[in-house]
């Protein structure tokens, strides 16, 4: 595959690069696995006999499970590495795709969800810290864009391609389709991922420009090879702030990842696979924007001496801000004008996630990035627990998504404020060393 140009010592071997793509491609697969449910929404009631409230808690299922790993993940990540927790979540996930594919009732369908939150619950703190081992911090925001983006790609092309596996064979087959592209997953992984110490095919060349560009703006070195506990990380302003902000994205992104489809088909009046086809537009415009804006303009601008703090601070709160235009597509009339709201709303919101993504390796020492990917997520997981079910109760209460999306800008402005007066300076952490977890 071809590799980003950011025109930093061309004579630099990219097998960094590699790694960048391997994860990438780990989270489009596992978003394969979370969309195939909200594309299934219409079937499972027709199976299961359930009403919208129902499934409202079993698309929130998946992230009970998944956000009460996140504090014990960031615990076992700094202990035991991403290689070998890696390799245990992509094996958990791809047996839960195939056990929902062959459940006999409902509460099958609960017990692989739970699984599936358990498997993919190390993806997204794994892929922080190994970006923060393989990346100097100039190119940590297009790394970390190159995996935020395959997770609103997944949705571009996941729905359509799941939703005409369900219209032409069935709910069975499009879960056991996920479940075997995430087998084939297991095994890539297993054969390509090692961290820097332990490849051999990373050369001396690109592994002292790792280190050496890293200098002394790297949190590891500045900071030192200590760890703090997870309890005093938990009270730090800083991580408070960005575990807010994050959490507020997320329910966003949560509710449009679960109901989006469905919104089309009942708030506009879109027959079935249309609404599959137009789910794939505010995708493709987030994919665009979290690579370009969030990833490489940042990067662009920061290696060509722009202020750090400054251009991170822009690109996560002006994004996180474009996900008011949600409050758009509450009222809109048409599909035209709901798909460009929505666009504009998980466009900015996706252009903010991979800078908020890169901050865990930008503030922690090297020893504690794990810990605070795992209470970001967390915080991140409440909100998509809670997502799907407030929507099901306020679309039942009063047929209309308005309310929903409403509650939904209100946590935005909330998580704003927080990236502004909790977070503030994107610049290493001070705390003392301390024992514990």
């Amino acid at each position: 595959m071809a590799t980003p140009d950011l025109g930093i010592e061309e004579n630099v071997p990219r097998r960094r690069w590699r790694i960048a793509w391997l994860l990438g491609i780990g989270v489009l697969v596992n978003y394969f696995d979370r969309v195939n449910l909200s594309v299934s929404h219409d079937a499972l009631i027709a199976t299961f006999g359930i009403s919208n409230i129902a499934f409202g808690y079993l698309s929130s299922s998946y992230s009970w499970t998944y956000a009460a790993c996140q504090l014990p993940i960031g615990v076992l990540l700094d202990k035991f590495g991403v290689k070998r927790v890696g390799r245990v979540g992509i094996f958990l996930w791809s047996v839960a795709s195939f056990a929902a594919a062959a459940t006999p009732n409902l509460g099958g369908l609960f017990g692989a969800r739970l699984l599936l939150g358990v498997g993919e619950a190390p993806t997204f703190p794994a892929n922080a810290k190994a970006v923060g081992l393989w990346f100097p911090p100039q190119e940590r925001s297009l790394a970390t864009a190159m995996f935020d983006a395959a997770a609103k790609f997944s949705s571009a092309i996941g729905v359509p391609i799941i939703g005409i596996a369900l219209l032409f064979a069935g709910w069975r087959w499009s879960f056991a389709l996920t479940g075997v592209i995430s087998a084939a997953y297991f095994v890539y992984f297993w054969r390509v991922y090692k961290d820097p110490e332990e490849d051999p095919e990373l050369s001396g060349v690109e592994r002292n420009f790792i280190e050496e560009t890293a200098g002394g703006a790297d949190t590891h070195r500045a900071l030192g090879d200590g760890q703090t506990s997870l309890g005093r990380l938990l009270i730090e302003r800083k991580v408070l702030g960005l575990a807010i902000g994050f959490g507020s994205y997320n329910y966003v992104f949560y509710l449009l990842l679960t109901w989006l489809p469905s919104y089309l088909s009942f708030a506009l009046h879109i027959d079935l696979l249309h609404s599959f086809l137009y789910t794939s537009v505010p995708w493709i415009f987030a994919t665009i924007t979290d690579i370009v804006a969030g990833g490489w303009l940042v990067d662009f601008l920061i290696q060509r001496g722009w202020n750090a703090n400054l251009v991170r601070k822009a690109i996560l709160i002006g994004g996180t801000a474009c996900g008011l235009g949600l409050l758009g597509a509450a009222h809109a009339q048409t599909p035209t004008r709901a798909l460009i709201w929505i666009s504009i709303s998980i466009g900015g919101l996706s252009a903010a996630a991979p800078v908020g993504w890169s901050l865990p390796s930008l503030i922690a020492r090297r020893n504690d990035v794990g810990k605070v990917g795992g209470i970001i997520n967390l915080s991140n997981q409440i909100s998509g627990i809670c997502a799907p079910i407030l929507t099901g109760y306020m679309v039942t209460a009063f047929h209309s998504y308005a309310w929903a999306f409403g509650v939904a800008a209100c946590y935005l402005a909330i998580g704003i404020t927080a990236y502004i007066f909790l977070l503030g300076k994107i610049e290493p952490m001070r705390l003392e060393p301390s024992g514990g977890l």
